[in-house]
């Protein structure tokens, strides 16, 4: 709300703020600020003029009590003990705690705590300063990854702005500004580097399929783990994505939230018979997929990739966790001797590959479950042809069939 042009305009560290009144002063670089539950008439502004003066005194000659003097400030706290940065923290974390779930908990602490413990631990809240939080970032940049620094500063910034709203604080989440981020470009498998993979990479006839699999769907490889037998089409030409498994090996609905349908290709037809015929030998088992923090259902299914089926000892997982995903991809990818990439990368290559061949935007976006195509002018428009003859070509022939099956207007009927 903005001050009112009050007579609390002339007196310095005093200001209307809505329908009360709010003192402010520096003490040894510390900030205080109270909010006075008190009408803006001009008696009362006089009288905080003069509890400020009293107080600024009393902290010169070491008499200062806090309650003596704002005893029913709101923000009275906010430089009493029990109120510093930490013990907020620690205040906030289990409030928050409540709306994500238990593995994006485990980051979130990991951020505020690396953030509260470089400002300070036992600082007041009330005595930060916009200056503290740039000097905030510099300390972050100058040993982590921009998107690192960046996932910690939108963390530490919901927390400020959680004070602020509580009146421990004046506006300091505003100043949490990430970081300017490069994007890079999708680094995708050439056709050459996927026969390579397939052919010298691959020992098994599971990895094989496995591999075909991802690169002509686009799953994520998360969702690529958690792909059951349950959610093949009995015709294989399309699969159902349900579920994915974290890195916390906890399953999840997918990042969207919702399920979605994803029709397959030749060789993804094929890739899955495999994988159906060796799942269908194993019994099937419940799997826990959290809905969100509070809420979850039970699949019971027969999971496609198993490590299992190439185990040397009987005490294995049913299914892959991702770190376990990630080294069998690195030797694949080791064997086949072609640049080292993360198996995220089959992703991107399934939409370099779709968009090469001219595909529907939206039908690409749909299959890979983006929420429009946006994300794919975005990130690949390296793969998308804005200057083609043969686009234009193709674009003609369709008008002019089109114009062959459009209804005639009335007047055009014959009589």
């Amino acid at each position: 709300m903005a001050k009112t042009a009050a007579p609390n305009t002339e007196y310095p560290g005093v200001e209307v703020r809505g329908n009360s009144i709010r003192v402010f002063f520096m003490f040894k670089r510390v900030r205080h600020s109270h909010t006075l539950r008190l009408e803006p008439t001009r008696n009362n502004i006089k009288h905080a003029v003069g509890l400020r003066s009293a107080a600024l005194f009393a902290l010169r000659n070491g008499s200062y009590n806090e309650a003596d003097f704002f005893p029913h400030a709101r923000s009275t706290a906010s430089t009493a003990p029990g109120k510093r940065v930490g013990e907020l923290c620690d205040r906030y974390k289990p409030l928050k705690a409540v709306d994500i779930t238990p593995e994006t908990q485990s980051r979130y602490e990991v951020a505020l705590d690396i953030c509260v413990d470089t400002l300070g631990r036992n600082r007041l809240v009330d005595s930060l300063l916009p200056e503290d939080i740039q000097k905030l970032r510099v300390d972050l940049i100058a040993t982590r990854a921009v998107s690192t620094v960046n996932h910690y500063l939108a963390t530490f910034s919901g927390f400020l702005y959680w004070c602020e709203n509580n009146h421990y604080c004046d506006e300091l989440g505003k100043h949490c500004v990430r970081f300017t981020k490069s994007l890079k470009d999708p680094d995708p498998l050439t056709y050459e580097e996927y026969l390579a993979l397939i052919e010298k990479g691959c020992l098994h006839p599971i990895d094989k399929a496995a591999v075909t699999l991802a690169v002509y769907t686009g799953l994520r490889p998360g969702e690529l783990l958690a792909l059951s037998v349950e959610d093949v089409a009995p015709d294989f030409s399309k699969i159902t994505v349900r579920r994915s498994i974290t890195q916390s090996v906890t399953f999840k609905v997918p990042k969207t939230k919702k399920e979605r349908t994803v029709l397959l290709q030749p060789p993804a037809r094929d890739a899955l018979k495999v994988l159906v015929a060796d799942a269908e030998q194993r019994e099937a088992a419940d799997l826990t997929v959290w809905l969100n923090r509070h809420e979850s259902r039970v699949d019971h299914v027969r999971v496609l990739l198993s490590p299992k089926t190439q185990a040397r000892k009987a005490a294995v997982n049913d299914y892959f966790v991702p770190s376990a995903w990630n080294t069998k991809w690195i030797n694949l990818v080791r064997r086949a001797e072609i640049r080292p990439r993360p198996p995220y990368q089959t992703r991107h290559t399934f939409a370099c590959w779709n968009l090469t061949a001219r595909g529907n935007l939206a039908f690409i976006a749909n299959q890979m479950g983006h929420k429009d195509y946006s994300m794919l002018v975005t990130v690949y428009g390296r793969w998308i042809d804005t200057e083609s003859s043969r686009e234009l070509e193709r674009i003609w022939e369709g008008m002019q069939n089109m114009a062959q099956i459009t209804p005639k207007l009335p007047q055009e009927l014959p009589a």
